[in-house]
């Protein structure tokens, strides 16, 4: 259920409204916008009476909010949330996030390979420092060494770092060493413990969909991470599993504008794991900009000579700059018709 607060009421009388709904036993969420105060209120509000909230005088409108998910619901916080990822870079703030993923790191190349990666406009760099894989004996990444490698890329580039956690007892590793976005992965998407204990800091979360989740799937991870305190959640479009055999996942697009419309996190999308294939990637990316996304999460080559992990699917850096001119270009485009209508 939600309230919505008439301007003109006060701090004191806001707060003698809070200490109200508290005292029939329910949590609150507030929410101020520009031109308005919403006060969420959580709990089982079946029992609660709408007309005793509506007769109150700061009350201008009460409505039931049918989702299960409710800090993550734009009814809750009607304006988008806009999460600081440091080094003075927003998402969700209108400008467009480009995040070059290296599935490979080595110390002799992993500078070298973001510094292309920036230069072909990238805005965060993201490591796999511990690589989730089907077999025990496939390559798992670098590990510990692989975060303070990653931490030290991003303080010299002056870019945030994203790297997956896959351990709850990881998880204040990830902060000690210094980690901007902790990412959780389409494989850990339903997994409530690690949900709930990035929940517990607060370093924005990028939380990735699973391969057979549905967006309220989504969305409810999202509510576990928030839920517990940390509101800087950036959900993610990877694609999912269908009857398809020629790539590894279906890009689904229709995600992006129904989280935008259902949602206030920012949404983000990746799909190169879709494709699995690179000459697939960059048209779906300029599908995801105009969709809406916030940003786009694209794999990039190290060019390494051995690489240990799927390189098909990698972009080149010439492939990134491209791509990232092309939804520019989108977005340049999308605008424009926009100020015209």
């Amino acid at each position: 259920m939600i309230a919505v607060v008439r301007q003109s009421a006060t701090e004191e009388q806001l707060g003698h409204l809070l200490q109200w709904i508290h005292g029939q036993g329910f949590k609150t969420h507030v929410s101020r916008g520009d031109n308005e105060t919403i006060v969420g209120i959580i709990g089982d509000t079946s029992q609660m009476d709408p007309f005793l909230l509506e007769s109150m005088s700061i009350i201008r409108s009460v409505q039931r909010v049918s989702e299960p998910f409710k800090k993550a619901s734009r009814s809750f916080h009607p304006n988008d949330t806009v999460v600081d990822c440091g080094h003075d870079v927003l998402v969700g703030d209108g400008s467009l996030t480009v995040v070059a993923s290296m599935d490979t790191m080595e110390d002799t190349t992993l500078l070298e390979a973001c510094v292309r990666a920036k230069e072909a406009g990238a805005t965060m760099l993201r490591g796999r420092a511990y690589v989730p894989r089907t077999s025990p004996y496939s390559y798992q990444g670098m590990g510990d060494k692989g975060l303070d490698l990653l931490a030290e890329v991003g303080n010299e580039l002056d870019l945030p770092v994203i790297a997956e956690v896959l351990d709850t007892r990881d998880v204040p590793l990830f902060v000690q060493k210094g980690i901007d976005v902790i990412q959780v992965g389409a494989r850990n998407a339903q997994n409530p413990c690690l949900l709930r204990e990035v929940g517990k800091t607060t370093t924005p979360v990028l939380l990735k969909r699973g391969p057979a989740g549905t967006i309220d799937d989504l969305l409810m991870a999202a509510e576990y991470v928030m839920s517990e305190g940390n509101p800087n959640v950036m959900l993610c479009e990877s694609g999912i599993r269908t009857f398809e055999t020629r790539t590894q996942r279906t890009f689904d697009v229709n995600a992006i504008p129904i989280l935008k419309y259902l949602s206030h996190l920012p949404v983000l999308a990746e799909p190169t794991h879709s494709a699995n294939y690179a000459r697939y990637a960059p048209p779906l990316a300029f599908s995801a900009t105009a969709a809406g996304a916030d940003g786009v999460q694209l794999e990039v080559h190290t060019e390494q000579p051995n690489d240990l992990s799927d390189d098909d699917r990698a972009l080149t850096t010439d492939m990134l700059s491209s791509t990232v001119r092309g939804m520019l270009g989108i977005r340049s485009a999308l605008a424009t018709q926009t100020s015209e209508e």
